[in-house]
């Protein structure tokens, strides 16, 4: 890993700091996570390889995502300030989940490059993935999901706080 790999790396997971803290729910709270994915993304995501089970890994990215960032989002509290605005915080559940998802894929980036390259070569020829383009699809999708699934399950959450379209239940 470069120095550049460490700190996309390390923003993306200080991005749980933010959470953390909590704050109202604005634009730039949902824009800052999407632009730091983002631009991971672009860095990295050269190709979308589909050969041999190329999807079938992106397919396992994209749920590892799914999983993780619906999780997160579900452990995240939605509340609203005094003057009704949406108000979120991470707790601890949340913060775990979320470092590590970012957190394991720089763990597997760094095996990969090290101790693991033999490990992984091996599993990709028996398993019938093309290369290190695919490995490298899987998991930017698998954080692009977990950061957009987050952030629509505390949104929705937000807007169902919020919305005077939507009565909330009655026990």
């Amino acid at each position: 890993m470069t120095t550049t790999d460490y700190l996309i790396s390390a923003a993306l997971i200080l991005l749980v700091i933010p959470q953390m803290r909590g704050g109202r729910l604005t634009p730039r709270t949902l824009l800052l996570p999407l632009v730091s994915i983002s631009a991971a993304a672009a860095h990295y995501l050269h190709s979308f390889p589909t050969e041999g089970h190329d999807v079938q890994l992106d397919l396992f990215g994209v749920t590892m995502g799914i999983v993780l960032g619906l999780a997160s989002g579900l452990a995240t509290r939605v509340s609203l300030t005094e003057d009704g605005a949406a108000y979120s915080k991470a707790g601890w559940l949340a913060a775990l989940l979320w470092v590590l998802g970012m957190g394991a894929r720089s763990a597997f980036v760094y095996w990969a490059e090290h101790s693991g390259a033999h490990t992984i070569a091996q599993f990709s020829r028996d398993n019938l993935i093309t290369g290190t383009a695919a490995w490298t699809a899987a998991l930017l999708l698998m954080a692009v999901t977990q950061v957009v699934c987050r952030l629509v399950v505390v949104r929705v959450r937000a807007y169902r706080l919020t919305s005077p379209l939507v009565t909330p239940a009655v026990a």
